[in-house]
């Protein structure tokens, strides 16, 4: 399984010598993942995984799919390899090596220490987390306004599908996420607002961010605003149908979150409506 890890290691390493200096990592500094003999550990990326380096023998893993590393101890076998340590000798809390997993645009790191078997609080998956991930910068293709501009009219030409990527409705007003585009490192969304009433409409705001998908009651929720970096048009009031395209900066998040928006009235009382995001909607985006 690890010489998978090093294929894809040397068939992608051409990738990282296009990154720019970033912030340098302590192993200290470094999340800890608890491993135990005989249970595989799953790391799961919100975006395909490009590689994963692990920087000892001590373990081993593959990629069973585009977005998930799976990780365990070594099976050593002293007579094989007389470097290879027998994970018999391993002490509660020794550090196994470090676990480097890098995406399209983020590189994360964690420290891997041994936890006893007889521990049944034993971690066999985790999410990759925004605090987690170190941003990997390549050269990019910046768009102006203008053009911008260009390509969202030419979205607005496109004719809608009948079947909208996601609607959600609430009194009687909907929200309908056309579709999801990509070009380079842009991300656009076409959404449609109706309003089935005959009062008109007026635009407090429409705001874009990053939500826990389950909140629990012990937990407070964790929002983080996006804001387009561009939009089609800045209307404020519409009667019936409004359209517009969004522009935002690429983006990831993970499973365990969502991007929300919400589009509220401008009175105190005013109506609102309300669409969930998945990850993998954005993932599916149509390129333009």
């Amino acid at each position: 399984m690890k010489k998978l890890f090093y294929t894809i290691f040397l068939a992608t390493s051409a990738l990282l010598t296009a990154q720019t200096a970033t912030k340098e990592s302590l192993i200290s500094d470094l999340p800890e993942l608890e491993i135990t003999d005989g249970i595989n550990l799953h790391i799961i990326s919100p975006e395909p995984v490009q590689f994963v380096d692990l920087s000892t023998d001590n373990l081993v893993g593959d990629l069973p799919s585009e977005n998930i590393a799976r990780v365990k101890i070594s099976d050593a076998d002293s007579k094989l390899d007389s470097k290879k340590i027998n994970k018999k000798n391993f002490y509660v809390g020794q550090n196994l090596g470090v676990i480097t997993v890098v995406g399209q645009s983020f590189m994360a790191q964690y420290k891997a220490v041994y936890r006893n078997s007889d521990n049944l609080n034993t971690v066999t998956n985790i999410h990759i987390q925004p605090e987690d991930m170190q941003p990997i910068e390549f050269p990019k293709m910046t768009l102006s306004n203008m053009e911008l501009h260009r390509f969202a009219l030419n979205l607005l030409s496109k004719k809608i599908d009948e079947k909208p990527v996601r609607k959600e409705e609430n009194l009687k007003l909907e929200m309908d996420l056309n579709n999801v585009y990509v070009m380079n490192d842009y991300i656009f969304l076409d959404i449609t607002f109706k309003n089935k009433s005959n009062l008109g409409y007026d635009i407090d705001q429409l705001k874009f961010s990053i939500e826990d998908k389950k909140i629990h009651k012990a937990t407070n929720n964790q929002s983080i605003e996006i804001k387009p970096i561009y939009k089609s048009n800045y209307q404020k009031f519409f009667r019936k149908n409004y359209r517009n395209i969004y522009v935002f900066k690429k983006f990831t998040y993970p499973n365990s979150k969502v991007l929300m928006i919400r589009l509220v009235e401008e009175q105190i009382s005013g109506r609102t409506v309300e669409m969930k995001i998945n990850y993998s909607d954005i993932l599916k985006a149509d390129t333009f």
